[in-house]
């Protein structure tokens, strides 16, 4: 299970990669690996509009379950990644990378004080397995 150092993560398993006022979201390593093979993805969003932290942005569906995917913080959407949509299996294969779902112009950066590091995280997704 991979959990990179530069990321944030949240308790409903997004990631969040901060570039200064940027951000970029999508599943982690341990959401993709809980779910199994990812045969659907639907991003309900397009550019230009604001979510709150906690809305939903995204649903996602494997051979096991149905998830529903939330923004980590408060955001105007900039970009979406059409391509995971047409490839939902690139979550499975890269989700720190080729699986980004929408980057992001952050709303309110204190929000990320809130979200877990790595570290913290990687025990968070552990308490979970017992």
């Amino acid at each position: 299970m991979d959990f990179p150092g530069e990321l944030k993560y949240t308790e409903n398993d997004e990631w969040i990669r901060i570039e200064g006022q940027l951000g970029t979201t999508g599943l982690t390593d341990y959401a993709q690996d809980q779910l199994s093979d990812i045969v659907y993805l639907e991003v309900l969003v397009s550019v230009g509009k604001e979510l709150s932290q906690g809305d939903v942005f995204a649903e996602v569906e494997s051979v096991k379950a149905a998830a529903e995917v939330y923004a980590p913080v408060d955001m105007v959407i900039t970009e979406v990644n059409d391509s995971v949509s047409e490839a939902p299996e690139t979550i499975n294969a890269d989700p720190y990378g080729q699986a980004w779902m929408i980057r992001f112009e952050i709303r309110d950066p204190s929000q990320l004080e809130g979200l877990m590091d790595a570290a913290a995280y990687r025990k968070y997704c552990e308490s979970r397995e017992h």
